[in-house]
């Protein structure tokens, strides 16, 4: 019989709140402390997508190499700013070492399969009624301008093929009758039918009122400030109001996990990954999400307005809004749109997110190993949206002692690079 146990969850982000949701269907007593008021931040400005064609991990070859010859143009998709910071050097480094055949090889089957099962959670979800939000399996498209891109999207399309995904490559002229009110400036696009996009404030809005409603505890603009730690098991956990008596703890606290393993005394190899999004909210008549692959930027059709969203930037735990990356992210999109309007109003409302980076790329979930009662879910880099939920049930699973969805192994918080 389910022993009802105590839970904190620090993080109020996709990954906290499906954690929340799944923990408390389990019957246990669930609380969520976060230090923001929970209404932006990388849950809210992302693409929305739900992705289970995204198999290649970041680090992966070839990326160290673009990353040196991008790392200080400040208007490029990847952008690290330079600064003598140890934990960014250290993870430089272990991101260098992942960045091989071997690495991706690896990970693309568990990558695949917390895809798979997290967008079925999203489906079962839309499908229960649990709760209103938007939802479309349209697919993604990732459209490219040059032969190389083309051919190396190819190859990447054959890889999700073999995973038993649906992917159809597109010409030139099948892309147009996709997109019938823009003379799109591309060779060609893959369409990754396995796909689906989402409006994510609709998302997070709906879920926080639904947790709410049920009986779970939500503390917002509540920092956690320290830790009581007897033998190895996390006591109490002290924030700038309360002090919390605890069970079990789950870090989902995205890139502030890396501080707060700290307060633990554990290192964690982990960077903050800014990311930009512009909505427009006059029509823009895109009807097909899509990757534009050179410039690494995301479109979406949203609940109510198109999203354009992308970069990687390294520069710490800040959310100080470049102009030039804003700027850089819509005169990409209108190379792709010929004809596309976004207004100067819509790029002065720009908003960023930071996304918890791993240098392997592969997210942190499972038990600390210094911790009997403290489990980690960081680490999601780009794919924190599409495996928010999955992550929940897996966390879930482990602190109820049930059997798992899938073999944690691959994400061991644990592991060394």
């Amino acid at each position: 019989m389910l022993s009802m146990k105590t839970c904190l969850i620090i993080g109020g982000g996709i990954v906290g709140l499906s954690t929340a949701y799944f923990l408390h269907r389990q019957g246990h007593q669930v609380t969520l402390v976060d230090q923001s008021d929970m209404s932006s931040g990388a849950s809210y400005v992302n693409a929305g997508y739900l992705t289970p064609s995204h198999i290649v991990p970041l680090a992966a070859p070839g990326m160290v190499s673009k990353g040196l010859r991008m790392m200080f143009n400040p208007a490029s998709p990847f952008y690290i700013k330079p600064r003598a910071d140890k934990d960014l050097i250290k993870w430089m480094w272990q991101f260098y070492k992942s960045a091989n055949a071997r690495n991706v090889r690896k990970s693309i089957k568990p990558i695949a399969d917390i895809n798979v099962l997290s967008k079925a959670l999203y489906m079962e979800m839309k499908q229960d009624k649990v709760f209103d939000f938007h939802l479309e399996e349209k697919g993604v498209l990732n459209v490219f301008k040059t032969e190389k891109y083309g051919e190396y999207e190819t190859k990447v399309a054959e890889w999700v093929k073999a995973e038993g995904l649906d992917v159809q490559i597109l010409n030139q002229s099948e892309l147009k009758a996709l997109e019938p009110h823009y003379d799109f400036d591309a060779l060609g696009a893959v369409l990754y039918k396995c796909d689906a996009h989402t409006t994510p404030n609709v998302f997070m809005k709906n879920m926080m009122s639904y947790l709410e409603t049920v009986g779970v505890t939500i503390h917002r603009n509540e920092q956690v400030t320290n830790f009581e730690i007897s033998g190895n098991k996390i006591t109490k956990v002290h924030t700038t109001y309360k002090n919390f008596q605890v069970d079990e703890v789950i870090l989902a606290s995205g890139s502030w996990s890396l501080l707060l393993m700290k307060k633990l005394g554990i290192r964690l190899s982990l960077q903050a990954g800014k990311g930009y999004s512009i909505n427009v909210y006059q029509a823009t008549n895109i009807q097909y999400p899509a990757i534009l692959t050179e410039a690494r930027v995301a479109v979406t059709p949203m609940q109510g307005f198109t999203r354009f969203s992308g970069t990687m930037e390294l520069s710490g735990v800040n959310h100080n809004i470049s102009n030039i990356r804003v700027n850089a992210i819509a005169e990409a999109a209108k190379k792709y749109y010929p004809g596309l309007e976004i207004s100067k109003f819509d790029l002065e409302h720009a908003k960023c997110g930071l996304r918890p980076v791993s240098p392997d790329g592969l997210p942190y979930i499972g038990r600390i190993a210094t911790l009997q009662n403290a489990t980690l879910a960081s680490g999601h880099a780009m794919m924190g949206w599409s495996l928010g939920p999955a992550t929940g049930k897996l966390v879930s699973e482990l602190i109820s002692g049930k059997k798992l969805s899938m073999d944690l192994t691959p994400f061991n918080p644990n592991r060394r690079f």
